[in-house]
């Protein structure tokens, strides 16, 4: 069974997106996805694909779900199913789960890892990161960031949860 495993930057009302844009700019957490998904699988829908400013990610295996029958995309994988997503994932190295809202939704039930970046502010969003239940999961560890909450207007936090084991 292959390792999903959610990562994302939500605000403090769980926006993720506005306009098919992110909802804020953190040099820092966009070097820090990198570093964490570069060598691994990166699964998004199609409007996440079309939001990349450079496609596709480098030195990932790219898979982009969508519902659109044969549709192909230069330099990804193509899914046309949750499932398909699954069967193609990597059966031994952690696969990222990138977004969008929809995409989040359909995985949070097969995920075993969140890697959350939260944001404590809230930003106007027209996308969002799906409830999470705090007891499925446990906290690995938290890092609290507020170097530059002056000239950004916010602090954040990284985060990571584990699913607690399954019965």
């Amino acid at each position: 069974m292959p390792t999903f495993s959610i990562i994302v930057a939500v605000s403090a009302d769980l926006g993720i997106g506005k306009d098919n844009s992110l909802l804020c700019h953190i040099p820092g957490d966009l070097k820090r996805f990198k570093e964490l998904t570069t060598g691994h699988t990166v699964i998004m829908g199609k409007r996440t694909w079309d939001s990349l400013p450079n496609k596709p990610l480098p030195n990932r295996r790219n898979i982009v779900i969508t519902d659109i029958a044969g549709e192909l995309l230069e330099g990804a994988e193509m899914a046309y199913s949750i499932e398909d997503a699954c069967r193609m994932a990597d059966q031994t190295k952690e696969n990222f789960i990138i977004g969008g809202a929809s995409i989040y939704r359909q995985f949070m039930p097969l995920a075993d890892r969140l890697y959350l970046t939260r944001v404590h502010k809230v930003f106007e969003a027209d996308a969002y990161f799906p409830e999470i239940q705090f007891n499925e999961w446990e906290a690995e560890s938290k890092e609290h960031h507020a170097e530059n909450a002056a000239e950004t207007g916010f602090e954040f936090t990284y985060e990571i949860y584990n699913r607690k084991k399954r019965d």
